[in-house]
C-alpha cells in the first residue's frame, strides 16, 4: 500500500515538473519587476534635487510548493500594471512641472516688482537729498562792486519770476539764476514789473538786479504815440512849438544809460532808415506793400504803419531793426481789429481803410469818428472831393485848423481840395477807435461837417446850403481864423 502511493506520488511529481518547469533564465526575468503600488509620489520643486531612484525590490524566489511544484508566475499581469502606473506617474510629474514653473515666475516677478521699487525709493531719497544740499548750500552769486556794462534784458507778458530768472542769467546780469530767483521771491514789488525792456547792470549781484528791476529808471524802449501824430516833426503857427513826431520819440526812447554814457538811436538815422530801406525788411505787411512800394516821397513811406499807443522795442538794435519790430507789431494790433474784412462795409481795401482812419483821426473827436467815417464813404461813391484841411496840413511845416487859400490850391499827392480819392498814405497814426469807425461806418446821407467852436462840436448835413451856414457859425466862433 506504501510503495502505491509512493509511486502514484512520483508519477505526480513528474508531471507536474514537465508542466509547470522554467529554467533559471526565466525566473531571473522575475528579479526586475517593480511593484509600483508602492511607490507613493511627491510634488518637487524643479530648484529641488532629484530623489534618488529607490533600489529596485527583488522578488524572492519562488518557493516550490507542496509535492515539488511552483505557483503559478504573476509576470504578465504586473507588467499590464506596471504600465498603468508608469503613465499615470508621467502624467502627475507633468503637472508638477507645470505648478513648479509657475511658482518660480511667480517669484521671479516679485523679485522683479521689489527690484523696481527699491529702485524708486532710492531715487525719490536721492531726490530729496539733493534738494535739501542745494537749500544748503548757497547760489552762486556775484560780489558787489563788480557790475559791469548794462545789459538789455526782456521781460515778456506773462513771464515768472522763474522765466525772469532766466532771462537775466541769459544776458549776463546774474551769476545763476537760482541767486535771482530767491531774491525776487523776497522783494513784493516784483509783483508790478510790467512787460517791457529794462537795463541792468551785468555781473550784479542777485539782489542789486532785482532792485534795478523793480525801479522805476531802468525800463528802456518804452514809447508812447498819441493819436493823430505824424511820423516827422511839425511846428505850429501860432506858438511855434514843435510837435514831436514818431521818429523823434522813438529816438528818445532807445536811450540806454545816461548823460554821456547814453547811448541813443537818432532821429535821423531813423528818418534815414524809413526812407532807404526796402519795405519788406522794414516789416511792411502784404496787404499794404504795392501801395508803399509806389508812394512818391520815400520819406513818407511808413506813415500810418506805426500805430498810437503804448509800444516797447528793443532799444539794442539797429533803426531798421526798431521800425521792423514797430511796424509788425502796429500791422498785427490792426488786423485785430477786422481790417482785413473791411471791404464789405465800406468798398475800401485794407490799406485804404487805414488811410481814411488817419482822416478820421484827425478831424473828428470819438463820438462823430463813425459819421465822419460815412461822410468820407458817401464822397468817394459820388467822386466828390474830400476837401479836408487835414490833408493840406500834412505837407506843411507849420500846421493849423484853418489853411490859407494858396496852401489849399497847392497839388500834392495828399491834398484832397486840389483832388479827389484818398491821399497816397495815411497821414497821421490811427488810434485803434477811428480804425473800428472806418471800419463800420454810422449808416446816414452826410456829405459836409464843419467844427463850429473850440469845443469840438460838429455839425453835419447832406444839404450844401445848411453846410455854408455852418461854416458861417464856425467862423463867428473865431476857429477857422488862420495865423498867418
Amino acid at each position: 500500500m506504501t510503495d502505491r502511493w509512493t509511486r502514484a506520488e512520483e508519477r505526480y511529481r513528474q508531471n507536474a515538473e514537465r508542466r509547470y518547469r522554467r529554467d533559471d533564465l526565466d525566473w531571473s526575468d522575475a528579479d526586475d519587476y517593480e511593484d509600483d503600488t508602492t511607490v507613493i509620489p511627491r510634488y518637487e520643486d524643479e530648484d529641488d534635487e532629484p530623489p534618488l531612484e529607490p533600489e529596485p525590490r527583488r522578488r524572492p524566489a519562488p518557493q516550490r510548493a507542496a509535492g515539488g511544484r511552483r505557483p503559478a508566475s504573476p509576470r504578465s499581469g504586473a507588467r499590464s500594471s506596471g504600465g498603468r502606473a508608469a503613465g499615470s506617474r508621467q502624467k502627475r510629474s507633468r503637472v508638477a512641472s507645470r505648478k513648479a514653473a509657475e511658482r518660480k515666475r511667480r517669484r521671479r516677478n516679485l523679485w522683479v516688482v521689489a527690484v523696481v521699487f527699491a529702485l524708486l525709493i532710492a531715487a525719490g531719497v536721492g531726490f530729496v537729498a539733493w534738494k535739501f544740499m542745494n537749500r544748503l548750500s548757497p547760489a552762486e552769486d556775484f560780489a558787489a562792486g563788480s557790475a559791469g556794462p548794462l545789459a538789455v534784458v526782456q521781460v515778456k507778458d506773462g513771464d515768472t519770476a522763474t522765466q525772469i530768472a532766466e532771462a537775466m542769467y541769459d544776458k549776463g546780469v546774474v551769476a545763476s539764476s537760482a541767486a535771482f530767483y530767491e531774491a525776487a521771491v523776497r522783494n513784493s514789488n516784483m509783483n508790478s514789473v510790467q512787460p517791457g525792456y529794462y537795463a541792468i547792470a551785468s555781473h550784479s549781484p542777485a539782489a542789486e538786479a532785482v532792485t534795478a528791476l523793480v525801479g522805476k529808471g531802468s525800463r528802456v524802449g518804452n514809447v508812447v504815440i498819441s493819436e493823430g501824430r505824424q511820423l516827422h516833426d511839425s511846428t505850429d503857427v501860432h506858438t511855434g512849438a514843435r510837435k514831436d513826431g514818431i521818429y523823434r520819440k522813438i529816438a528818445d526812447a532807445s536811450c540806454v544809460g545816461a548823460g554821456t554814457a547814453a547811448k541813443c538811436v537818432t532821429y535821423e538815422q531813423l528818418e534815414a532808415a524809413g526812407t532807404n530801406t526796402d519795405p519788406a525788411a522794414l516789416g511792411v505787411p502784404s496787404w499794404a506793400m504795392d501801395r508803399v512800394r509806389s508812394v512818391p516821397d520815400r520819406s513818407r513811406q511808413l506813415e500810418g504803419l506805426i500805430r498810437a499807443g503804448t509800444l516797447d522795442f528793443d532799444p539794442s538794435g539797429s533803426p531798421e531793426q526798431i521800425l521792423k519790430q514797430l511796424v509788425t507789431e502796429s500791422a498785427a494790433s490792426y488786423e485785430s481789429t477786422g481790417l482785413l474784412q473791411s471791404g464789405g462795409s465800406n468798398g475800401l481795401s485794407p490799406y485804404e481803410t487805414l488811410i481814411a482812419a488817419s482822416l478820421v483821426e484827425r478831424e473828428a473827436l470819438p463820438n462823430d469818428m463813425s459819421k465822419v467815417a460815412r461822410v468820407i464813404v458817401n464822397r468817394l461813391a459820388v467822386d466828390q472831393p474830400l476837401q479836408f484841411d487835414s490833408t493840406v496840413n500834412y505837407t506843411l511845416d507849420k500846421t493849423e485848423v484853418a489853411t490859407t487859400d494858396a496852401d489849399r490850391a497847392t497839388k500834392t499827392p495828399w491834398n484832397t481840395y486840389a483832388m479827389a480819392g484818398l491821399p497816397v498814405t495815411p497821414i497821421s497814426a490811427p488810434s485803434l477807435d477811428a480804425l473800428r469807425a472806418m471800419e463800420k461806418p454810422e449808416p446816414g446821407n452826410w456829405l459836409y461837417f464843419v467844427t463850429i467852436d473850440q469845443q469840438g462840436t460838429t455839425l453835419f448835413t447832406d444839404d450844401y446850403n445848411e453846410h455854408l451856414r455852418n461854416i458861417q457859425k464856425a467862423m463867428q466862433s473865431g476857429i477857422l481864423d488862420s495865423g498867418r
